[in-house]
């Protein structure tokens, strides 16, 4: 990824495209279009990159997608970052064998660290990005729960994000998951710190996009891309208009 890049995003559950309000699986809202239809539309307006995401898997585990990402694949030119579910280097693997360019890794990133760091050093750091979604506690302090944003983890995460950056990351997403599905805007405060502590990794703003202002303030702010999920599915701008900024 060079220079800044905005990235339509497609979340899976069950096979239908959905949104999740702040990672909640009980608030969900299902969208008409079918993943395959939607992502050949972002492809053909001029996207070069798509997010997407398995929730069934972030939940259970096992990718489901593959099938999908192939498809994809042989219809476009459409490079792929995704994930859920993933819990092993044989995941990594399997995804990267369907085409995935690179493959996001949660939950253990989060709970595993170590075992993830390794990962970065064979698989290559332009292969993974490290997917930090977070949540401000009552004292302040920035947690990262796991499994689809259903279990609590104790890690803190600039804390996580030096050891990351240490061992080589590259790619960071970032979500605040209070910002997720709520259309009021992305923690440009948030990303700024992440930014200034760890300048030579290429951070992904995500969760909370409205208008074409905050694609413009996530680039101002020195973030490397935006991923565009619920304000593209409303209609609150289009792709083209997206790429244009």
């Amino acid at each position: 990824m060079s220079g800044f890049t905005a990235i339509p995003a497609i979340d899976v559950r069950g096979g239908r495209v959905v949104r999740l309000k702040q990672g909640d699986y009980a608030q969900e809202t299902r969208y008409p279009s079918e993943p395959l239809a939607l992502a050949l539309r972002y492809a053909e307006a001029g996207a070069d990159w798509l997010h997407l995401v398995d929730l069934d898997a972030a939940q259970a585990g096992g990718y489901t997608l593959a099938p999908l990402v192939r498809s994809l694949r042989e219809q476009s030119k459409q490079r792929i970052q995704s994930g859920g579910g993933v819990r092993s280097e044989a995941d990594v693997e399997a995804l990267l064998a369907a085409g995935v360019e690179r493959v996001v890794v949660g939950s253990l990133a989060v709970k595993s660290a170590d075992e993830v760091i390794g990962w970065l050093q064979r698989f290559g750091a332009e292969h993974l990005c490290i997917a930090l979604d977070t949540r401000q506690d009552a004292a302040g302090v920035w947690r990262l729960p796991t499994h689809g944003w259903t279990e609590s983890a104790g890690e803190e995460l600039f804390a996580l994000v030096d050891r990351y950056r240490a061992a080589g990351l590259r790619h960071l997403l970032c979500t605040d998951i209070a910002r997720d599905g709520m259309l009021n805007g992305p923690n440009f405060d948030l990303y700024r710190t992440l930014i200034e502590r760890a300048p030579e990794v290429q951070l992904i703003a995500s969760g909370g996009v409205a208008g074409l202002d905050d694609i413009r303030a996530a680039r101002a702010v020195g973030a490397a891309g935006v991923v565009l999920g619920k304000a593209l599915l409303d209609g609150c701008f289009s792709v083209e208009e997206a790429l244009a900024c």
